[in-house]
Order: structure tokens, then sequence, then C-alpha cells
């Protein structure tokens, strides 16, 4: 009996060791705000939820996301939000909460001072004079020197994105509302002369991220899901151009990008076409009650705007996505938005809490379950069952009572197996 269960003991250690660069979390860069305004989080069940970071850790999630703008006091715009308040100072903060929780750490440099995406990618203000000489030696000393003080605070990130949501380039140039403006003109554009400009920013920042973080993996984030040759051409530019990365990261709302078909056909596309490249879902959300505003394609009746309707969501794309072995992240886009007890800035309708009652979504348990048999655990105990917390989870992510039956259980984050 000893002899089975060390070989059994050696042979989940060896299966947990497959898994080991299997991300799964979501971004909570707003979590710091929630606190300052008094949000209250609850289990599902309804019991207080005293660490939300440590929580996470505790029901099988093991990595987070967080943004960075470059100075988000000095954007100008007309669309300036409150929620977009991430500086550096603010990130290295919550960044060590998370990586003192047992996380891993994603950093998504934004590299402007308020958010950047596909319609807006506008160059920090300190940087607006400079010319793209000028750019190339800015974005890796910041990138540097961001990573030094990151490694400093005892945050030093194990992911790392070059830009958010880059489909059509990036530090197009300073804030306009003007559509025609020349920097829309030049980033939309497909001219070579841009795509040399947009390639050489990516390498000089990834350059000071293979310097200062020689271990962490470098994500490029685009959101074309719907449309996979665009997909298709912006990593082949990548390729041509020798853009040093390792990951495909992707964006996917259902609400925006359409049903899960659509996704995994993009999948298919990255798998088949960058066979050498791993790739992260880095954002994803359903909502909860209400539709996301601007939503184009209405998935309700697969998937009701409801607590069972979420869950099933979240449950259907774990299938799916598990189903790819190149497929190593999964990550909620602001999955503890809470406005439960807060008073909030602004409203997001897909979190994984429920703002009228602050308790956790059904979806907030099945998240762990992409980490696959595994449960993305990279440490096996064989220990008698002196756990007193009541959370225990099946290998297949189920909650159950305190087990008295032999068998594998998650319990604390960690496997645990009874005699």
């Amino acid at each position: 009996m000893k002899r089975f269960l060390l070989l059994f003991t050696i042979t989940l250690v060896a299966s947990a060791a497959s898994y080991a660069q299997r991300y799964v979390g979501g971004d909570i860069s707003q979590y710091p705000l929630m606190q300052a305004a008094g949000a209250k989080y609850f289990d599902h069940d309804g019991k207080v939820i005293a660490e939300p970071i440590s929580y996470y850790k505790q029901i099988g999630m093991n990595a987070m996301r967080v943004r960075l703008f470059v100075d988000p006091s000095k954007y100008t715009g007309n669309d300036k939000d409150a929620n977009a308040c991430q500086d550096l100072a603010y990130v290295k903060k919550l960044a060590k909460s998370i990586k003192d929780a047992g996380h891993k750490l994603m950093l998504d440099f934004h590299y402007s001072d308020t958010w950047a995406d596909p319609a807006k990618q506008w160059t920090p203000a300190d940087w607006t004079s400079l010319t793209d000489e000028e750019l190339y030696q800015k974005i890796y000393d910041y990138t540097k020197d961001v990573l030094q003080q990151m490694v400093a605070a005892g945050a030093t990130p194990e992911l790392i994105q070059t830009g958010n949501e880059i489909s059509y380039g990036m530090l197009w140039g300073a804030y306009t509302t003007n559509s025609n403006s020349s920097a829309l003109k030049k980033c939309y554009s497909t001219s070579d002369a841009n795509w040399d400009r947009f390639t050489t920013l990516l390498k000089q920042a990834g350059k000071a991220c293979r310097e200062v973080c020689p271990q962490a993996k470098i994500i490029l984030h685009t959101e074309r899901v719907p449309n996979a040759s665009v997909l298709k051409d912006f990593y082949t530019r990548m390729r041509n151009a020798n853009v040093d990365y390792d990951i495909i990261g992707l964006s996917y709302y259902p609400c925006w990008h359409g049903p899960l078909s659509t996704l995994e056909t993009a999948i298919n596309s990255m798998e088949t076409n960058f066979a050498d490249k791993d790739i992260m879902v880095v954002e994803v959300g359903y909502s909860l009650k209400w539709a996301l505003g601007g939503t184009t394609y209405d998935y309700t009746d697969t998937y009701p705007y409801t607590d069972e309707g979420q869950c099933n969501f979240t449950q259907d794309l774990i299938t799916m996505l598990n189903k790819h072995s190149k497929v190593t992240g999964l990550f909620w886009w602001n999955m503890d938005y809470n406005g439960y007890g807060a008073n909030l800035s602004g409203w997001w309708n897909a979190p994984l809490f429920d703002s009228e009652t602050g308790r956790a979504t059904s979806a907030l348990y099945v998240m762990k379950n992409f980490m696959g048999n595994t449960s993305g655990i990279e440490s096996v105990n064989s220990t008698p069952d002196t756990h007193p917390d009541a959370s225990w989870y099946t290998l297949d992510g189920k909650r159950t009572e305190r087990p008295s039956q032999q068998g594998v259980y998650v319990h604390q984050g960690k496997k645990i197996i009874i005699k």
C-alpha cells in the first residue's frame, strides 16, 4: 500500500508539473478602489470574505492581472475616467499583495496615460514631443525602469504584456477627438513604414523585459477574434519582423465578438499558423444580470443573464479551451468588481460578484476547472486530514463537504490525499 501511495503521489506530481505553465485568474486592477469605497465581499453562501486576493488562491486560482498607465494624472481627454488611475506606485503595492498571497503576476503595460485599446492608443503626455527614434529609446528606458522597481518591491511579474489590445499599433500621438487626424490615419494604415515603427517599439519593450525579467513570458495582446485573417496577418508581421515574444494574448467578450465557435476558430488558426506560441485569453467577461453597453451579439438564448447562465457560459468556455493544449491562460476581466456597500465610479455588468448582494457568483468557482484534472496545483501533499476548513473540492471542480472517503481533493489551494 505504501509503495502504491508513493507511486501515485509521484504520478500526481509529474502530472501537475505538466500544467505548471497554466494560469487562471482575473484582472483585479480596480480592487484597491473598491476597498477604499467600502465594497463588501461574501462567498456564494453568504460568508464574509475577509481578504479576496487570498481567497482566490484558496479556491484554485493561481494568477492575477494588473494594468499600468504611465501618468494618468496628466490625461486631459474628454473621456477621462477615475478608474484609469493605476500608476506605478499604485501597481507596486497591489502587485506585492498579489505575490504575497502566492499568485503569479501578469503586468499589463498600457503605454498611455489612459485606457489603451483598438480605438485609442494615445501617447503619454510627457512623450508626445519625442521623435520616433526618441520613442524607441523611451519605451525601452521606461519599461526597464518599471520592471526594476517592480523587482525591488518584491513584485516580479511572471507574465508581461507589452501593450494592451494593440491590434492597430500603439503610441499614436497626442490625444485627439478628430477621427480624421494624422495619428489615426497613420496607425490604421497598412503601410510598411508604420508596421516597421510599431514592431521596433515592441522589440525595444521586449528587450527591456528580457534584461530585467529573463524568466518572464512576453505577451502580445490583440482582440480581433471575429476576424481570424486579421489575427493571422498581425502575428505573421510580428514573425517576419522578428519580434521577440512568447504568448498570443486574446480578448474575448461574446457580446461584442460572437459565440464560442468564433473564439475557437481564432484559436485553431493561431495553433495552425503559430505552433511555437502559447495562447492565452487574457480578457473575458459575460454579464450576470444586465447587458454590457454596446452589445452587438445576443447570446441570452443559450446563456441567460443569470447566475446559472454566466456559470454555464464559463464552464462551456473552459471545456472548449481545454481541448487546446496550446491555450495556457484564462483571465476574467474586472473579476472582483463589486458595488455592494460601495460608492463607485462607473459600473461593470460582467463581474464574478453580484453588486446587489456582494456574493460571489457560481462562475467564480468554475474558473479553476481550466487547470484540468490537476486543478493547477503545483505541489501535492500526502497527509492525514488535519485541515478544519470546510471548503473542499473534487478534482473535477465540485465543492464537497469535508471528505470521509479516500481520494484526492483540493483544499486550501493544495492537493490533499485522504488515506
